[in-house]
């Protein structure tokens, strides 16, 4: 039986007993709607739904009572007036983690108005059949949709509110969209929309926000505008949008926040504004020529004022002491001049004058003040200087090569009280030398490629003739996002080289000047440091201490945990709580006095390997959110104790489940273990293109996919993994993983890429569908697997490869659609192995799969790594004890020998599954 029929008779089974069960509690809501809300959490990902409650009774996940701050988990429904009967009406599901895509089935509910799924890892496009809902509020903010916006939302009349930003969402808008004469607010900021804005959205007469900054729109700002008279807020930040500004803005007088900035186009005088209670005015970069508008000093509501980067000349008249009361006044980079009135630089709190014209002295710029003022080169006086006299300057010999390094601190830093994270922005600064532009818009993520990476730029055309060398960075308009709220997008430039592509003259003098005396005992010192790195790296220094500093040096987002909470947690490290035993060292079970299940990975302090990588796995998973990684809650390192505190997984780990002892399987059925690997598709695809931090876990296998109470697979055990630090390139490194699931060029070349990941991923997809492990498919005669499923394809008879315990009950389509993945992922060429991301589109059925061309020497093009494995084992055997620590792992029948870094790991000499609730 195809999946189809099956849905069909699960279908009408479950609408059976919702209406037992539902019939027997009271339950009010309508049977066609629960049926469409299963529907629905299926799509979404949303697992914590009891459809043995109603849905409408707010118990049971379908409401949270006290969500934390920026989350949301609500089903509201409207009743009768007898209570008898009831439909759903909303669906907020905010910050959930949700995995999954948009659910066409939301036309099933014909009394909904709102959802909002704000905040979560939705993916793929909005459904065109939204269109025949009759929805008020959709709210997609901050997640991974794409495509276009589909026409068919024009057909939603009653909508309110469409917020669609920080999404990938690209193409022209629809000109559909302005038929909705009831919207009042358009979010579309930080997508990748193209094209200009619609004619027909001039129609949009009930606007009160419209938010597009940050796409790459192109055109003119339309003189349409004019028609929202309703509109409170206006955001069009590095857009794309050529100037000058419409004179049409004058006449929409509700304005209360207007945004512009970096629009190109010939100069332009300042806006008629006057008539507007504005609170936030930000005209950054839009080649406005002219003075300060007089009108500007009597707006009482103001809080925030940009005008940065225009071309505004004239002096700041002493009516402006008004603005003394603004929190933030940015006039940088502009031409004004004449004196700044005092009670501006005494009670303003945040003031930024820097690169104007400013007089100085007794009635003009003071040269230092206590507030947050910037006056950097904000003078005639010192704009001929190197620094102003609040800053602190060096001077250097002449005749000496000198270089300059400066460190800001690396992943996070905050700036004038402003907080900036790792994470990508829309655009970034643009670079001067000496006052002369040489880098516009320079956005050091697309170039380094990502974070912690280095850019080289050469400028060979700088020549320091004053003895001060200036290097300045400003932010002209670009990285507006707001996601996430914690702080300010980056990318903050973190650290600064300047170094000088010429070789120092001589100086005819062989004495040695104070600088080369000081580098002399600097790189003394530092021989000295690298020997006790080199005897700390061998283990001889390594120490509670030096632990406790290595922790405290990773930057941890995790909690801290005391020894005797992990005690009383495990009953003391009690033989009936340990679920598993590795090669350094044991995993128990345990509870926390708030209820919290967790597992508690215990490592050996003995072994320096261990060491190396406890610390590697704190700072990767530290760093790393998402739904398919497991989660981890903290660490303990006292008492000569080094233990992890993770997440507690109910069931165990993928190899468990499938070809553990027959006590301990699963019955995982087809719909289940599809859902599983499109999971550890999209953790990797996370993990490979879309964290921060571009990380190869290395040692990726059935026993390091775990799953949780619903079955759900997270990804675990980053002991192993590595930054992908090299662009374009690979890491030689020492091999470490799991034979059987390593990729052929890493295991004999130690060559490593993100290509090493898929190949695993794809072994574990084959084990999935067949239910056998790949080396111990038919070990006696050293076929693994791979091999067999390369037979089979030849044959024409994939099929024959599929569990027996699924019988005929799997959607043949979908086994083999995942087996030609599963082959795709495992090419022996690595530069052939799809990217995850497009994995992850095969298996939702977003592309087509591309058809693998089976090669009959597929086989004897592996025997040299088959033999190398058999090599391997040998010496092995030979040389290497069980309690060693070990660089290659190799998979036994189902479970193999067990790696350090195995959160669940097996023994299969210990009472590991006896302990096993």
């Amino acid at each position: 039986m195809v999946l189809g029929d099956s849905f069909v008779v699960w279908t009408i089974g479950f609408s059976c007993l919702l209406a037992f069960a539902f019939g027997a509690t009271g339950t009010t809501l309508v049977p066609d709607e629960v049926n469409a809300l299963g529907q629905i959490a299926r799509r979404l990902g949303k697992t914590n739904w009891d459809f043995s409650v109603d849905p409408c009774s707010g118990q049971s996940g379908w409401k949270t009572l006290h969500p934390l701050k920026g989350s949301e988990n609500a089903v509201t429904c409207n009743c009768s007036s007898d209570n008898t009967v009831c439909h759903v009406t909303s669906i907020l599901l905010k910050s959930q983690g949700l995995p999954g895509v948009l659910p066409p089935e939301l036309v099933k509910l014909p009394y909904l108005r709102e959802i909002d799924f704000t905040r979560n890892y939705l993916n793929g496009t909005i459904p065109p059949e939204w269109g025949s809902t009759k929805l008020e509020i959709i709210s997609l903010q901050a997640n991974r949709l794409s495509g276009s916006i589909p026409k068919e939302l024009g057909n939603i009349t009653t909508l309110q509110q469409l917020v669609l930003d920080h999404n990938y969402f690209s193409g022209v808008l629809p000109p559909e969209l302005g038929n909705l004469v009831n919207l009042q607010r358009l979010l579309l900021s930080s997508n990748n929309l193209t094209g200009q804005l619609p004619d027909r959205l001039s129609n949009l007469v009930s606007l009160k926000d419209f938010r597009v900054s940050d796409n790459k729109f192109s055109g003119k700002i339309p003189s349409t505008i004019g028609n929202w008279m309703k509109l409170k807020k206006l955001e069009m930040q590095a857009s794309g949008f050529e100037g000058p500004i419409p004179s049409e803005i004058s006449i929409l007088e509700n304005l209360t926040d207007i945004r512009i900035s970096d629009i190109n186009g010939p100069d332009t005088s300042f806006p008629s504004l006057g008539k507007m209670n504005l609170t936030t005015l930000m005209l950054k970069s839009c080649n406005i020529i002219g003075e300060l508008p007089p009108y500007l000093a009597k707006m009482r509501q103001l809080t925030t004022l940009d005008l940065s980067f225009n071309k505004l000349s004239g002096q700041i008249n002493s009516s402006f002491d008004s603005l003394s009361t603004v929190y933030y006044v940015i006039l940088a980079a502009n031409m004004l001049s004449g004196p700044v009135p005092l009670p501006m630089l005494e009670t303003g709190r945040n003031i930024d004058l820097s690169y104007n014209n400013f007089t100085i002295g007794s009635s003009g710029v003071p040269d230092c003040q206590d507030q947050n003022v910037n006056l950097f080169r904000s003078s005639f006086r010192n704009s001929s200087v190197g620094a102003v006299p609040c800053l602190k300057s060096s001077q250097c010999p002449e005749k000496r090569l000198y270089k300059l390094h400066i460190n800001c601190g690396g992943k996070e830093a905050e700036v004038n009280g402003n907080k900036y994270e790792a994470d990508q922005a829309a655009g970034g600064p643009s670079k001067f030398f000496k006052g002369n532009l040489v880098l516009k818009d320079f956005n050091i993520m697309d170039e380094a490629g990502g974070a912690g990476k280095a850019v080289i730029k050469e400028f060979p055309t700088v020549n320091v003739t004053t003895d001060t060398l200036e290097i300045r960075f400003y932010w002209a308009g670009k990285g507006t996002q707001r996601i996430p709220s914690a702080g300010n997008y980056g990318p903050l430039v973190s650290a600064i080289s300047v170094e000088a592509n010429f070789p120092p003259p001589p100086d005819g003098k062989r004495t040695m000047s104070a600088g080369v005396v000081a580098g002399v005992v600097i790189s003394i010192v530092g021989f000295i440091f690298l020997v006790l790195g080199f005897l700390w790296w061998r283990g001889c220094l390594c120490n509670k201490s030096t632990m406790n500093k290595d922790l405290i040096g990773l930057d941890v987002q995790t909690g801290s945990f005391t020894l005797r909470q992990i005690k009383d947690a495990t009953n003391n490290f009690d033989d009936g709580n340990k679920i598993g035993q590795g090669g350094f060292g044991s995993v128990y079970k345990g509870l926390l006095s708030d209820g919290t299940l967790v597992a508690v990975k215990k490592l050996s302090s003995k072994s320096k390997q261990g060491n190396r990588e406890f610390l590697n796995e704190i700072g990767m998973i530290s760093a790393l959110h998402h739904p398919h990684l497991v989660k981890i809650y903290g660490c303990c390192t006292e008492g000569n104790q080094l233990l992890l505190v993770y997440e507690y997984m109910e069931n165990n780990s993928l190899a468990r489940a499938l070809f553990g002892p027959e006590e301990c399987h699963l019955k995982l059925d087809w719909p289940t273990r599809y859902k599983i690997c499109i999971g550890i598709a999209r953790g990797l695809a996370y993990l490979h293109e879309e964290s921060t931090l571009k990380i190869v876990h290395r040692d990726i296998k059935a026993t390091n996919i775990l799953l949780d109470k619903d079955l759900n697979p997270k990804i675990s055990d980053f002991g192993l993994a590595k930054l992908d630090e090299e662009e374009n390139t690979h890491i030689s490194t020492r091999v470490a993983g799991t034979f059987g699931y390593m990729a052929p060029e890493y295991a004999m070349r130690g060559h490593l890429t993100d290509k090493a990941d898929i190949y695993s991923f794809g072994i574990v997809a084959l084990e999935i569908v067949s239910g056998k492990s790949n080396s111990g498919f038919r070990p006696e005669e050293d076929v693994y697997l791979l091999d067999w499923v390369h037979i089979l394809k030849e044959k024409g008879a994939l099929i024959d490869i599929v569990d027996p315990m699924l019988g005929s009950e799997f959607n043949e389509e979908q086994v083999v659609g995942m087996i030609n993945v599963a082959l795709l992922c495992t090419n022996p060429s690595a530069s052939l192995r799809p990217a995850m991301s497009s994995v992850v589109s095969m298996l939702e059925g977003q592309v087509s799969i591309q058809e693998f061309a089976s090669d009959a020497s597929f086989c004897d093009e592996n025997l040299s790594f088959k033999a190398a494995i058999r090599r391997y084992k040998q010496n092995q055997d030979q040389s290497i004890s069980e309690s060693q620590t070990q660089s290659m792992l190799i998979d036994g029948p189902w479970s193999g020998s067990t790696a350090a870094q195995d959160l669940y790991p097996t023994d299969l000499d210990s009472r590991y599954w006896d302990h096993r609730e």
